[in-house]
């Protein structure tokens, strides 16, 4: 979908200790944690995170099932998706946009040659909230950004009670957004994407495929290392 010229990232997961047998015989262990892309078998762990974090509250899903796939199919690598041991805990998906402001088409469009990403959604298992997770990965999904070389700018929508979350990760209000959901109203988010992304030497991280991202590895940090918020 995206050409990339640049860098090629990729996180490769935590690989812990082989557990030995009694008998001497390795057995197999999963990765205590990895974050990766997702992919259209993750839509419907995605689809009972999202719906459990958002019907609660809003009663209204970002994202609909059907479109949860619609946009790992078409741009899989523009999500991100936190697993401990095997289980989703938390993701994010995206898709690519074309205009200075979001409007309805936005949320059911990818755009192939924009330069902004627009965060459909973030969510947390209920299971792992409250420990920083979102944070961090929002600042691991914005990191990765940096490596997509036609990306300039990622914008959200979202109402006002998250709009100090969002600061607090380096977003800036834009304005009201022009997109409401039955009678709920979204401030529009923004969020410069420049620069390359933080590089460091023996970090923990995930391989993103090559057919999607082809050129040189980039390291990321596992963990971002001050602030972390409650999402």
């Amino acid at each position: 979908m995206m050409s990339v010229v640049g860098a090629q990232p990729f996180i490769k997961p935590m690989q812990p200790t082989p557990s030995v047998s009694p008998g001497g015989q390795r057995r197999h262990t999963l990765p205590a944690s990895e974050v990766r892309p997702l992919n259209t078998q993750d839509a419907i762990s995605v689809f009972e995170i999202e719906r459990e974090a958002f019907i609660s509250v809003s009663g209204e899903c970002p994202l609909h099932l059907d479109e949860v796939r619609h946009f790992l199919t078409l741009c899989p690598e523009l999500s991100m998706g936190w697993i401990e041991e095997g289980r989703l805990v938390a993701f994010i998906i995206g898709s690519l946009w074309d205009q200075d402001r979001l409007t309805a088409d936005a949320l059911t469009l990818h755009k192939p040659r924009g330069s902004t990403v627009h965060i459909h959604i973030l969510a947390v298992h209920r299971t792992f909230r409250q420990q920083g997770k979102g944070n961090i990965l929002l600042w691991r999904y914005l990191q990765y950004l940096r490596c997509l070389p036609n990306v300039r700018r990622a914008v959200l929508m979202c109402e006002d009670d998250l709009i100090p979350f969002y600061r607090k990760s380096g977003f800036k209000v834009l304005g009201r957004c022009a997109i409401t959901v039955a009678n709920m109203t979204f401030t529009e988010m923004w969020y410069p994407i420049s620069g390359h992304a933080y590089m460091r030497r023996n970090s923990e991280a995930i391989r993103f495929p090559q057919h999607l991202l082809t050129q040189h590895p980039l390291t990321l940090p596992l963990e971002k290392t001050d602030e972390q918020a409650d999402v």
